[in-house]
């Protein structure tokens, strides 16, 4: 048995729409592996590529050249995408069912039996704070009322592999609360969860391992400790100067000591000294303005490029 749920090889995707239109390419050259039991966050800016990779890895569109393996066996699998759980970036639900329904609904294409649709539907309705909601149409959610029922369907079959294609949208601060927990949640329970979104807290905060996308191809992958520059960018010293605070950035190559003793000396008093080091955003800003996408494979800390 393999190490990794998801292998991912080469993958590039060229939308052809027509003689007289100029091909699209999407993605080029991705390659990237998800091991067991990890929460992997597959990063990017809008556009970058990331709901296009989603889907060649669900077998929903077809790479224009490699390949990607599920579980050991091609997307196409249909014992492979049984173990899977997925919610696409934009959802569309029949609005005429209740949550309670489409959850029931989605349980028969598993081949769930009645008893088991209905315990599970109960439990996933209160795991996604939807308990008071089950028997509501859809056309009555809010936009994260859907995301939330879209999870939820996501985990009926009990999937061993939960794929989320940007699960914090539309979610308010409490909502994206109560969804990181429960990414957390799987975790624990032995599922692998892999998920794309551009919102880099939330990267920060779940993720073991990640993978960045920019422009179609990516630019790293690895666990983010790994990824991210342990160099000093600056020191932040805050000092309050007769109840007014003022932040003093001093660069790697000033005596951070010197200037500490500098403000004492003139009666000020130091609210706060911090060393900066390079954080996800730094690094995910430096990617996305980088004009070198080239390339286009993947490289892994420790490795040459």
């Amino acid at each position: 048995m393999s190490d990794f749920v998801i292998v991912a090889e080469h993958l590039s995707k060229v939308f052809e729409p027509g003689i007289l239109r100029k091909k699209v390419t999407a993605v080029t050259d991705v390659s990237f592996e998800v091991r067991h039991r990890e929460i992997f966050g597959f990063l990017g800016p809008n556009g970058a590529g990331k709901t296009t990779t989603l889907k060649m890895l669900m077998g929903l569109i077809f790479p224009s050249s490699g390949q990607a393996k599920i579980f050991d066996r091609p997307v196409s699998d249909v014992a492979a995408k049984r173990r899977i759980g997925f919610l696409p970036e934009n959802p569309y639900f029949y609005d005429y069912l209740s949550g309670m329904e489409l959850l029931d609904f989605m349980g028969r294409l598993f081949g769930l039996d009645r008893h088991e649709r209905k315990k599970r539907a109960y439990k996933l309705l209160d795991r996604v704070g939807l308990g008071c909601a089950g028997d509501r149409a859809l056309r009555k959610y809010s936009k994260g009322m859907l995301q939330r029922i879209g999870i939820a369907q996501a985990l009926i079959n009990d999937p061993e592999l939960v794929v989320l294609d940007e699960p914090m949208s539309g979610l308010d601060p409490i909502g994206r609360r109560e969804i990181r927990d429960l990414i957390f949640d799987l975790r624990k329970d032995g599922k692998t969860v892999f998920f794309s979104t551009h919102i880099l807290s939330d990267v920060e905060l779940l993720c073991d391992r990640v993978a960045m996308v920019v422009g179609g191809r990516l630019r790293d992958a690895g666990p983010l400790d790994q990824l991210l520059s342990p160099r000093l960018l600056h020191t932040e010293v805050v000092i309050d100067i007769d109840g007014e605070k003022k932040i003093l950035h001093l660069s790697p190559a000033e005596d951070v000591n010197q200037k500490l003793a500098e403000v004492l000396a003139s009666k000020q008093r130091i609210v706060s000294v911090t060393p900066r080091r390079e954080s996800l955003e730094d690094l995910f800003v430096r990617e996305v303005k980088s004009g070198d996408v080239g390339g286009g494979a993947e490289h892994h800390l420790g490795d040459p490029k």
